[in-house]
């Protein structure tokens, strides 16, 4: 192959690869496309001949040391429904034209470690693999409706601006992963929406300068790994893993609704919501999220080892609104958020939940959420007696002016402790729930009073008893008598003066003790509401 003239083609080209040659300089889109459009399908088994072909060299050529520009023109590499055959290699390289592949084949895996591109935009291509580990781009890259069938890897990839591979389908590599980009950053918006995965979406310690959207797409494991598995992610606006409106005749995305919509609503005629959803386990563990967690009707698939694992997250918000999994558990271990949006529905049942040290300010719920179920809430994540996590709500519910729903919840704490006592205690607890409620019901206390007083104002108005020392006694007041005897501590100038006999004596040292045992009750319930203040 000889040196080119004037930046003319070189020698050796095929006929294909010099009208590829010429259009570079130009700037202007190849196209090998065939006029019968069912084979321009890239990814049907039916090959595709020479006259469709370029080599993979003569490409790399044209992108690494390529022609110059005809005068007036842009010089680009614009190629459609063209198969590239041999190994595409550019790693390292700096590749300053426009890069646009549509509806192209690749031969074999493209490899481009440690390349610098301007701009790359491949929609609806081919291709094996694609390697691109510490990829640099000053603009987008994007990669929709691509097929690759043995992974992707953009560990440590910077990307300019935006990096957009919706609608994508990805099959695992042979360690089980489907898309790598550990340590990745995004400057602005990374979507990923309606994109199908076949093994672990691996995001450790990735960076994304606005949102990342996987709204209406399916994540699967494959083998051991996770569906998605991006601790220590982190997402300056919002991560959504929300449904996605399509349309049932083209599969085409249509406009995703604003959260806020009610749960009935539909988009247009022939449009259906399809579902964010995950088979596999999910994690989110140390994220930082700018605004929030959405979650809007997100279906999670889990065996019985798997998990939603939210660990330690911060964020503003967390819109738990998702499916209720069937199996597995949903974690907030050490997670920090202002605000908590959910729905009774969403939250799995005892054992599925743990959130030892969650830590929220606000509750908004989605639906209708009463008291009832979110004690079942509490007690779903404490298979063992646990006070945080009744503190907690009972302190959110306090401070949003729910001070009768806050008594409820503690109340409800002490009554799971009595079940860790031994018998003694138990038998305690139970004698201030019956009489007091621990204290949180006052008025109960009053009304027990008000019934041992008129009880004790019966039974002694029915005896008229000797003084203990004549001329130096009150007059017999039956009902002062019995509130003497109740009220402990004060005297009220009849207890002290009277000689009963042993009948009335018991019935006296039944009030005195009873008297007791609700006075040291409701002070329990006291001291509790002001080590509470």
């Amino acid at each position: 192959m000889t040196e080119p003239l004037d930046d003319g083609p070189p020698d050796g080209l095929s006929p294909p690869e010099e009208r590829m040659w010429n259009a570079f300089r130009n700037g202007s889109t190849y196209d090998l496309s065939d006029p019968n459009p069912l084979l321009n399908d890239p990814f049907s088994p039916r090959p595709w001949g020479p006259d469709r072909s370029v080599r993979a060299s003569i490409v790399a050529r044209l992108l690494l040391s390529g022609p110059t520009a005809r005068p007036g023109r842009v010089a680009a590499l614009k190629l459609r429904g063209i198969q590239i055959t041999g190994t595409l290699k550019l790693a390292g390289g700096s590749i300053a034209p426009y890069v646009e592949l549509n509806g192209c084949r690749f031969e074999n895996e493209l490899l481009m470690p440690e390349a610098h591109f301007t701009t790359v935009r491949m929609v609806g291509c081919a291709i094996p693999r694609i390697e691109a580990a510490r990829l640099r781009t000053e603009g987008d890259l994007h990669l929709p409706r691509c097929r690759v069938e043995h992974g992707i890897r953009l560990t440590d990839a910077q990307i300019g601006t935006d990096l957009l591979i919706n609608q994508i389908h990805v099959r695992p590599d042979r360690r089980g992963r489907a898309i790598t980009a550990d340590g990745m950053s995004v400057a602005q918006d990374l979507q990923a929406e309606l994109i199908e995965t076949y093994g672990e979406f691996s995001l450790r310690g990735a960076k994304v300068g606005v949102s990342l959207s996987l709204r209406g797409s399916r994540l699967r494991a494959a083998g051991e790994r996770r569906a998605l598995n991006a601790p220590q992610l982190s997402v300056e606006r919002t991560l959504y893993m929300t449904g996605a409106w399509v349309s049932e005749a083209t599969g085409n995305q249509g406009a995703t609704p604003p959260f806020g919509t009610p749960r009935g609503s539909t988009a247009g005629r022939g449009t259906r919501l399809q579902p964010f959803e995950c088979r596999g386990g999910v994690r989110l563990d140390d994220g930082r999220f700018g605004d929030a967690i959405d979650l809007n009707r997100a279906r999670f698939v889990l065996n019985a080892r798997e998990e939603l694992s939210l660990r330690r997250i911060v964020t503003p918000e967390l819109r738990f609104s998702a499916e209720r999994p069937e199996e597995g558990r949903v974690v907030l271990n050490g997670a920090k958020v202002v605000t908590l949006i959910d729905m009774a529905v969403s939250w799995p049942g005892p054992g599925g939940l743990a959130m030892g040290g969650f830590v929220y300010e606000n509750l908004v719920p989605y639906e209708e959420f009463p008291l009832s179920r979110r004690l079942e809430w509490v007690a779903s994540a404490t298979p063992e007696y646990s006070p945080e996590p009744y503190e907690r709500l009972a302190t959110v519910l306090r401070n949003s002016g729910e001070d009768e729903d806050a008594r409820e919840v503690l109340l409800a704490k002490q009554r799971r402790r009595r079940e860790t006592l031994p018998l003694a205690g138990k038998l305690w607890g139970l004698l201030q729930d019956w009489t007091v409620a621990y204290g949180y019901r006052p008025g109960r206390a009053a009304l027990w009073m008000a019934v041992l007083w008129a009880a004790g104002t019966v039974a002694f108005s029915q005896v008229e008893p000797a003084p203990i020392k004549s001329g130096e006694h009150p007059e017999w007041n039956a009902p002062l008598y019995a509130l003497d005897l109740l009220v402990p501590v004060i005297n009220l100038g009849q207890d002290g003066y009277w000689l009963l006999d042993s009948r009335w004596q018991w019935a006296a040292a039944a009030l005195v003790l009873l008297g007791w045992i609700l006075a040291t009750t409701v002070a329990a319930g006291a001291s509790r509401l002001l080590r509470r203040g």
